[in-house]
Formats: structure tokens, C-alpha cells, sequence
């Protein structure tokens, strides 16, 4: 049978600390080193930029071009309605060169009434 055998001192507490501290210090150290790199990084890519792309300043407040995502999209949905309203309840010209023109629906649908519709022999 083998002989079990205990630990027979106690854990070296000043050298886990010391560990800790050093370890702790090694990342403060490469966290400021990453940030200063990281502001390196930063002004040189501005520096880089500025003078190859000068119009893109004033560019900043054009919009894209159509279609754009819609910012209101109740507001458009009634502004469409609106619209679709307007040319359903109004006279205009839909082919001025062929003679063809829009009339109101209820007129439409009276006048419909009143001719009948169109049917087959």
C-alpha cells in the first residue's frame, strides 16, 4: 500500500500578491501602450484623408440617392392615400395626344350604370 503524503507548509501568500501586483502592472502597461498605438492609428488615417478628399466635407449634408429608407412612414403612407384620393376624385388629362382622360369614380361608376357594361354576343 502506498503512503499518502500531505502538504506540509502553508501557501506563500507574498508571492500570490506579488504575482497579482506584477501581473496587474503588465496590463496597465499594455493598455496604455494599445491606447497610445490606437491614437497613433487615429491622426495618422486623419492626416491621410483630409487632403486626398477634399470635397468630401461639403458632402456631408446631401442625401443619398433614391429609394432612401423611410424615416415617417404613417406620414408617407398618408401622403400617398392623400394623393390617390386627389386623382381619384378629380378630371385630368391621361393621354392628351390620344384623347384620353380621367373622370371622377363616381362619375365613372354612374355613367357605367347608366351605358351598362360592355358584354360579349
Amino acid at each position: 500500500m502506498t503512503e499518502l503524503h500531505h502538504e506540509t507548509s502553508d501557501v506563500n501568500v507574498r508571492g500570490v500578491f506579488a504575482f497579482g501586483a506584477g501581473l496587474l502592472a503588465t496590463s496597465l502597461l499594455v493598455f496604455l501602450a494599445v491606447w497610445i498605438l490606437f491614437q497613433y492609428f487615429s491622426a495618422r488615417e486623419t492626416a491621410r484623408i483630409a487632403p486626398q478628399y477634399p470635397l468630401a466635407t461639403s458632402q456631408s449634408t446631401q442625401l443619398p440617392p433614391e429609394p432612401r429608407l423611410q424615416t415617417n412612414p404613417r406620414e408617407d403612407l398618408r401622403e400617398l392615400r392623400s394623393k390617390e384620393d386627389q386623382v381619384l376624385t378629380s378630371y385630368g388629362w391621361v393621354d392628351r395626344n390620344a384623347g384620353v382622360v380621367r373622370i371622377p369614380i363616381e362619375q365613372a361608376m354612374k355613367l357605367a350604370v347608366e351605358r351598362g357594361l360592355a358584354a360579349r354576343p
